[in-house]
């Protein structure tokens, strides 16, 4: 089982390409943003606490996450890997889903982290936010905001993957097909 953890900011390219690796490999997607959004359409209790601190382009907080990430784990028993995509973003979110693995016998494989120079995300996000109608990509400011709340908060994780001999940065600029190419390289190599 291959557990792969798709790290970087936002607007780094983490959806495009789990949903390209997903296929390539057979692993299922978990998008902490996706299920955030599945939440706060459904108006779910927990939808709509992560719903406050997204608006103001905060980090949910862990026990909000930890939840809605079981849960879509508990949906999946059978899966042949999963592609952590958005999750952990802390070193305690880490803890808790090395915790949540164990007790299904496996554990995070890699932490591939797409780098991508600050600038370029801003422009991506604005240019995805004209389509996709999200109000957290519409504003660059908020933008700024979660790129910033990304380095302070996260950084940590690049050492905690680091020590396990688990951490693989990939340029995230380029073709999708050229950062899939080597993302791939990667994850052909564990």
């Amino acid at each position: 089982m291959k557990n792969l953890v798709l790290f970087g900011p936002p607007g780094a390219g983490k959806g495009t390409q789990a949903d390209v690796l997903k296929g390539k490999y057979n692993l299922v997607h978990i998008s902490t943003g996706d299920v955030f959004r599945y939440n706060i359409k459904n108006q779910t209790e927990l939808g709509l606490h992560a719903k406050s601190f997204m608006d103001k382009g905060q980090l949910v907080p862990d026990d909000v996450t930890i939840k809605m990430l079981g849960a879509e784990l508990d949906k999946n028993p059978k899966a042949n890997g999963f592609i952590f995509d958005g999750f952990p973003r802390t070193e305690a979110q880490a803890e808790a889903l090395s915790e949540l693995l164990a007790e299904k016998n496996t554990e995070v494989t890699a932490m591939i982290a797409l780098e991508v120079d600050d600038e370029v995300l801003v422009e991506r996000l604005l240019e995805r936010g004209k389509s996709s109608g999200r109000p957290d990509d519409a504003d660059e400011k908020i933008i700024r905001n979660r790129i910033e709340v990304y380095y302070d908060e996260t950084s940590i994780l690049k050492d905690f993957y680091e020590k396990q001999g688990k951490y693989y940065g990939v340029k995230g600029v380029g073709s999708i097909e050229e950062i899939t190419d080597r993302i791939s390289k990667v994850i052909e190599s564990l």
